[in-house]
């Protein structure tokens, strides 16, 4: 054989070598990447709410009678002390001994009613001065650096809380005052139901006032008809004060303390701001879609924004409240699909979590220990540093030491 032609024959082998050697040589893992960030941390309780008026005020018939047809529609604005609805006593029911001692009755308890409201709002009176006097001096600390500005905030809210009660005081007095002119003005109708001229207007109408501003939420009675002593004839209330009530699973409850911070949206108009104001300290069982029974327990919310962003949102409205349980700032952060267990349930001193770092275009296994996760975030204590890169969603032909090569880089959320 010439030796020209062995020389094609060793060239042709050593290219299909060659060929054959790239051919079945193992290829870099495509995978996605992202990188060790600084920020903020947060974790938050999120579920559906729904809207519900602080204070409803439900106006009912103060005596049996005839009552005439309300003119108030659902939506109309009314002022404390304007005419609500009117009636006409029937004969002679008011004018028996034991309705008259019934109303006796209703008029000391009150009177008993305003002197406990009175007692009440000079409660909150004092509770307001000293929450005034403790701000006031914890800014005069603040001021020279020996507390926090957390303090002087929270003791800023405590005196905006107290304002806050006294306003909800003064407003159950003169919900007593009214109560107890309703009751002396039944008395009176009934100590001269024979003389029809003598009630209310003159006309021989009793008149029934409505005991706080606010706008008619439902009128229960429009027809004129003869109802029963303490017959419902219309709901009053101010859409202006609205809080947010969620039925939180009692697992999620706990973390959501009173004075949280909230998150409320998904109504229809702008985000809201929100506090956690009480958690109801019994819970209930509810069903779930899929007929699960679970324990939940109403969460309070009010809103903290003025009425004015509110907009048009009005009362039963469903919305979304997202409750911050937790906050922490400037602490290194990584996608939560990049973090999984240790295989084999390893513990080790660098935590008992791991990630696929990647180094010099190989993943490498990094043991981290967590600080906390939440449903898009992981607070990474220790492990890693900021600016390194891991993969995110690692396929099972990842390994520790496999050749990576990243196609593509995660955007934070």
């Amino acid at each position: 054989m010439p030796a020209r032609r062995k020389l094609h024959i060793a060239g042709a082998a050593a290219a299909l070598a060659a060929a054959l050697a790239w051919a079945f040589a193992p290829r870099p893992i495509p995978v996605e990447a992202a990188t060790v960030t600084v920020g903020r941390f947060e974790t938050a309780v999120e579920d559906d709410g729904k809207t519900r008026l602080r204070d409803r005020y439900l106006v009912s018939a103060p005596l049996a009678g005839l009552v005439n047809r309300i003119v108030l529609r659902e939506g109309d604005r009314v002022a404390a002390g304007a005419v609500a609805a009117s009636m006409r006593p029937t004969y002679p029911p008011l004018l028996d001994a034991r309705t008259r001692r019934e109303l006796l009755a209703r008029l000391n308890a009150a009177e008993a009613q305003v002197r406990r409201a009175q007692a009440a709002l000079d409660a909150a009176d004092i509770a307001l001065l000293r929450a005034r006097h403790d701000a006031e001096r914890t800014a005069q600390l603040a001021r020279s650096g020996f507390v926090s500005p957390s303090r002087l905030e929270s003791e800023q809210l405590a005196a905006r809380a107290a304002q806050k009660e006294k306003e909800s005081a003064l407003a159950q007095r003169q919900i007593a005052v009214h109560e107890v002119e309703q009751a002396r003005a039944a008395l009176e109708a009934s100590a001269n139901a024979a003389n029809p001229a003598k009630h209310g207007d003159g006309a021989g109408n009793f008149l029934v006032r409505a005991p706080v501003d606010g706008q008619v939420l439902r009128v229960a009675q429009t027809s004129e008809a003869v109802v029963p002593l303490g017959a419902p004839l219309l709901e009053l209330g101010d859409p202006r004060k609205m809080k947010v009530v969620a039925e939180l699973l009692t697992a999620d409850a706990l973390p959501a303390r009173p004075g949280s911070p909230v998150r409320i949206d998904r109504w229809g108009g702008p985000v809201l701001r929100g506090r956690v104001r009480r958690v109801e300290p019994a819970a209930f069982t509810k069903i779930s879609a899929l007929g699960v029974e679970e324990q939940r327990v109403n969460v309070l919310i009010d809103i903290i924004d003025p009425p004015a962003q509110t907009g048009a949102l009005g009362v039963g409205y469903r919305v979304n409240v997202r409750i911050l349980t937790f906050r922490a700032d400037k602490v290194r952060k990584v996608p939560v699909s990049a973090v999984f267990p240790l295989p084999g349930g390893q513990v080790t001193p660098a935590g008992d979590m791991a990630v696929y770092a990647v180094r010099d275009g190989r993943a490498r296994l990094t043991p981290v220990r967590l600080g906390g996760r939440n449903e898009s975030e992981a607070w990474v204590q220790a492990g890693l540093s900021e600016g390194a890169r891991v993969i995110v969603y690692p396929s099972t032909d990842v390994r520790d030491g496999a050749s990576v090569e990243v196609r593509g880089v995660a955007r934070p959320l």
